[in-house]
């Protein structure tokens, strides 16, 4: 897990869980994201290219059909590398029925806006790994991003 940074609005040093969708700095409440909000100046350049741009798989994201202004490089240009999935491997993601099917169920999306809307994520992510059709998913999805060793293979 990611350890928070300062606020960038009150200054709360390591508090920071939450970004700004428009120009990514970090922030700790409500209170912090409103006072951020008014003063939220993007860079244009971002602005622009994040209009139209497409998810891998050809699906738009949420924050593009709602006309938000974010894209794939402002979700993957964060500086935590060790907890990047490279762009290859979500492009799998797009790219696999049985996650396709799994998405096909009305209580799984349910679930996932839950979670894409909530202010504790963390939790509520905990909530659902109770939850059988969620682990399914997230076991989907973890197989894709990183399939499972072979161990105790003999070679043929």
């Amino acid at each position: 897990m990611r350890a928070p940074r300062p606020c960038g609005v009150c200054g709360a040093a390591g508090a920071a869980k939450y970004r700004c969708p428009r120009c990514a700095a970090a922030y700790c409440s409500v209170p912090c994201c409103r006072t951020h909000k008014e003063r939220c100046a993007p860079e244009p350049q971002r602005e622009r290219s994040a209009a139209g741009r497409a998810l891998p798989g050809g699906a738009k994201g949420a924050g593009q059909a709602a006309g938000g202004p974010w894209s794939v490089e402002d979700i993957l240009r964060e500086g935590e590398e060790q907890d990047r999935v490279p762009l290859q491997k979500l492009q799998l993601l797009g790219e696999s029925e049985e996650l396709r099917g799994l998405l096909l169920n009305p209580h799984l999306r349910q679930l996932l806006l839950t979670i894409d809307q909530a202010e504790d994520k963390s939790s509520l992510m905990k909530k659902y790994m109770q939850e059988p059709l969620f682990v399914e998913f997230a076991d989907c999805c973890l197989r894709i991003v990183e399939p499972p060793e072979k161990e105790n293979v003999l070679p043929e």
